[in-house]
């Protein structure tokens, strides 16, 4: 599918931040970057952007992206930046005879909501909206949003000043080239050149349908407190989208998004901070392996480091759209090595302590369990990982292996960490064998 993006405007509220809108960067990436990257996530493969002031500098890093991302980006021109956007969606006409979406350079959004448009059944001479129900949603600034009134999934009115409303104009549309001429005739008629104009205009026929996007993160991000709450909600979703257990819910993933925070505006990759995880895990277990214990409870506070730390890679992937399936294959392979590594190196202490067999055992069964334990992490999370997301269910995984290695160490109880890391470990490998066996 086509996609038309309007970026042509000036964005004077949001200078502070960038003296090109389109190009305000938002945790190190552009916004019309953001809108791109995410409507070519939901499906999206041809774009065009109308540009207006400072378009140039807009042209040139659209030329740039182009060459980066592999797709096709048409700049259009629009001299008429000043006035109306519906203006600037006229300036498209010439190229887009299909349906198509639109969408808004200051306007971040979930994918989910552009497959949602993308899959309405749009009939011709239709156009459709992604209308936002929920009247209390934090991210809208009820100042300036765009209020839209619904009735049986069709739109009857749209305007910024309407008292009787109950949803939210989001900016994502999808269009047939109907919207052309709802604008050329609104502007004849009545003088208005916005797209609101010609919402209402196609409205009034039954031919504005409402898409219900209630629940799905968007935001427009017009001035500096929208982009605060952009950032706040960005980070947030980071945490909805993992698998994560107990420690990693509450202590982990806490401490990693802060970091992350910063890490983002620097060039750093994802995959050097998994190798960074990793290093701090072999340095944590040579420390683990020694026989004081100012060593073994060092290396227990930079194990628990480093596990905070393996949040962030993932993290700042998800920020700067650099996930990979090579990136998570990599983090998967250093994390069995950093923990091989790191009950190695409690177990040869726990050793050094009690020299008897049971140590050797017991370690043995630690090191298996925990790789079991992360060969079903795959099937399991598959299965059960929706409930998980929900808090419905406890995930045992890697958060909580290491911070029982952290407390063994931190207490100086290294043997009984072990034996609590290979029975917990083992029953959970058993307990997920017998799940995923009950649900087929």
């Amino acid at each position: 599918m086509k996609c038309l993006i309007i970026a042509a405007g000036k964005g004077h509220r949001l200078r502070s931040k960038g003296d090109s809108k389109p190009l305000t960067p938002l945790f190190d990436i552009p916004l019309i970057e953001r809108v791109i990257r995410c409507a070519l996530e939901a499906g999206a493969d041809d774009f065009f952007v109308v540009t207006g002031y400072k378009g140039e500098g807009v042209r040139v890093f659209l030329d740039r992206l182009t060459e980066r991302l592999g797709i096709g980006i048409t700049p259009i021109v629009n001299e008429d930046w000043e006035k109306e956007n519906g203006l600037s969606v006229l300036k498209a006409r010439d190229y887009l005879r299909e349906p198509f979406l639109l969408l808004m350079a200051d306007h971040l959004f979930d994918p989910s909501i552009v497959r949602k448009l993308i899959e309405f059944p749009l009939a011709d001479g239709e156009i459709a909206l992604g209308v936002d129900g929920n009247r209390s949603n934090p991210l809208v600034d009820l100042e300036d949003v765009t209020r839209v009134k619904t009735e049986r999934g069709k739109i009857r009115d749209i305007g910024k000043n309407m008292n009787e409303y109950n949803g939210f104009d989001t900016g994502l549309f999808v269009c047939t080239p109907a919207i052309f001429d709802a604008l050329e005739r609104c502007a004849e008629e009545t003088g208005d050149t916005s797209l609101s104009g010609a919402v209402r205009e196609l409205a009034t026929h039954g031919l504005a349908n409402a898409v219900n996007i209630n629940g799905q993160f968007w935001i427009d991000v017009d001035d500096p407190e929208a982009f605060r709450r952009a950032e706040n909600a960005l980070l947030a979703n980071l945490r909805g989208k993992t698998n994560d257990g107990p420690i990693a819910r509450f202590l982990n993933r806490p401490l990693s998004i802060r970091i992350s925070r910063r890490l983002v505006n620097y060039p750093i990759t994802p995959n050097q901070i998994s190798l960074f995880s990793f290093l701090f895990s072999i340095l944590a277990a040579g420390l683990l392996s020694l026989g004081s214990y100012s060593a073994l409870f060092l290396g227990g506070i930079f194990a628990q480091f480093a596990s905070v730390i393996d949040g962030c890679d993932g993290e700042v992937a998800r920020l700067k759209f650099q996930t990979s399936d090579y990136g998570k294959w990599l983090d998967a392979v250093l994390d069995r090595y950093a923990d091989a590594f790191l009950l190695f190196g409690l177990t040869w202490h726990a050793h050094a302590d009690r020299t008897e067999g049971l140590v050797l055992f017991v370690g043995f069964l630690a090191i298996i369990g925990s790789f079991l334990l992360s060969y079903t992490a795959d099937k399991y999370d598959h299965l059960m990982g929706r409930q998980i997301r929900q808090g419905k269910g406890l995930r045992v995984g890697r958060d909580i292996r290491v911070f029982i290695i952290f407390l063994g160490a931190v207490l100086n109880l290294p043997f009984w960490a072990l034996l609590v890391i290979a029975v917990m470990m083992n029953l959970e490998t058993i307990r997920r064998l017998i799940v995923c066996r009950d649900h087929g």
